[in-house]
């Protein structure tokens, strides 16, 4: 039986999603949770995205393979994961995941939120809104992300590892003010490793006048980083929510989703 858990966490306290031996993160915390109330010595959990130190998540999605479980055991399963779990971390719901769902695979996108305050901070948003000290101007930043939208090679946004392409589609890229504070969206079918932070790190500079709107799809056509790209502080960046497909396409949408993507 594969279960599907969607759960939320503040990262402030882990380092990243990713097991590490000697460290706390997300996937071990989580692990050790559904270890404990299904009796079992181990289990392997899968996330949508794997989130990097300090991230935190509102909508993360997660599997993990088990044996069957009784309905009765099955619907309390989040309430005995939650009374075992830090209180940075609460799986909002367990269900049985339809045929050919994987967390991983089947996403058809990811949408993350970036929060700055650019006037006087809220000591109570700390944790998740980065404190920027220059005013910033929401219309030139919006005006250099539509640039960056598309499939595209995103190698200049991208801490490279080895075998792993860098081309990725960019659903949406915008910038919203409220009062002192700008939220950025940015929704992708998958994203490479800093390449948020680093977007975001781009189109700051464009927002506070020390680079023209034009230089963040330059930065994009040369395909390789670029030292002025400030990658920003993981803790003002969210994993907001994950969208899937339909049950019917859950499998074929994993399957495309492992071929490498190539730019046209």
């Amino acid at each position: 039986m594969r279960l599907r858990i969607d759960l939320a966490y503040d990262g402030g306290d882990f380092h990243g999603w990713a097991t590490q031996p000697g460290l706390r993160t997300v996937q071990g915390d989580l692990e050790a949770a559904l270890a404990t109330v299904l009796r079992l010595p181990e289990v392997s959990t899968v996330c949508a995205g794997r989130t990097d130190t300090g991230v935190h998540a509102r909508g993360q999605v997660a599997h993990v393979d088990v044996g069957v479980l009784p309905d009765p055991e099955r619907f309390l399963l989040a309430r005995r994961l939650n009374g075992v779990l830090s209180s940075d971390v609460r799986v909002r719901r367990v269900t049985v995941a339809a045929d050919g769902f994987d967390a991983r695979f089947s996403p058809l996108w990811r949408h993350y939120a970036y929060r700055i305050c650019d006037g006087v901070p809220d000591p109570l948003t700390r944790r998740h809104v980065l404190a920027w000290p220059r005013t910033l101007d929401v219309a030139a930043m919006n005006e250099a992300s539509r640039d960056l939208l598309g499939l595209q090679d995103f190698a200049a946004f991208c801490k490279r590892r080895d075998g792993a392409t860098t081309v990725r589609t960019l659903f949406e890229l915008a910038w919203v003010r409220d009062g002192d504070v700008l939220t950025g969206t940015v929704r992708a079918d998958a994203f490479c490793h800093h390449m948020v932070r680093s977007l975001v790190g781009a189109l700051l500079a464009v927002g506070e006048g020390r680079r023209p709107a034009s230089w963040p799809v330059e930065v994009l056509a040369a395909a390789v980083r670029d030292p002025a790209v400030t990658v920003v502080p993981a803790h003002g960046l969210t994993l907001e929510d994950v969208g899937y497909p339909p049950d019917d396409d859950l499998a074929g949408r994993a399957g495309q989703a492992r071929a490498k993507r190539e730019q046209p």
